[in-house]
């Protein structure tokens, strides 16, 4: 299917959204904006911005669970060096989708995404020794070479 075979857009996310997608992108292209199917197209560009959001957040909170999982000193010596290469690839791969707003969202969050790892962690230790309040800042669970001392 082309554009110039009159597709119905709204009619095409329906049925197609990779094919909407790349008709979408044409247009933008041809800089045939009246063709555009707008409403669709700002769905899914909130959708994107949202998808993102959600990605670094997870990263995020997966950080700052192994980071706790160090509290749990029966089990530190057996995993420790598990739980620190989980940490480290999780900041590798929050680094890559890293922008200068979502460092600010991830700054806004880090006391929300704590509470939510705190009671993962906690479920999943029965610890209750864990920190209440954050103890990291976003620098340091960003830093790839920083680990806290216990």
């Amino acid at each position: 299917m082309t554009v110039s075979e009159k597709i119905n857009l709204q009619d095409l996310y329906e049925i197609d959204d990779y094919l909407w997608i790349q008709e979408t992108v044409k247009l933008l292209k041809e800089k045939e904006f009246n063709e555009l199917d707008l409403e669709n197209l700002i769905e899914e560009l909130e959708d994107f911005g949202n998808e993102k959001k959600h990605r670094v957040e997870s990263l995020l909170e997966q950080i700052i669970r192994h980071l706790l999982l160090e509290y749990w000193h029966s089990e530190y010596e057996r995993n420790a060096n598990h739980w620190e290469s989980e940490i480290i690839s999780f900041r590798i791969q929050l680094r890559r989708y890293l922008t200068t707003n979502l460092y600010k969202h991830l700054n806004n969050e880090i006391l929300n995404l704590y509470q939510d790892a705190l009671r993962f962690v906690k479920r999943k230790s029965k610890l209750d020794n864990l920190p209440s309040e954050c103890p990291y800042n976003l620098e340091q669970l960003l830093n790839e070479d920083w680990f806290p001392k216990h």
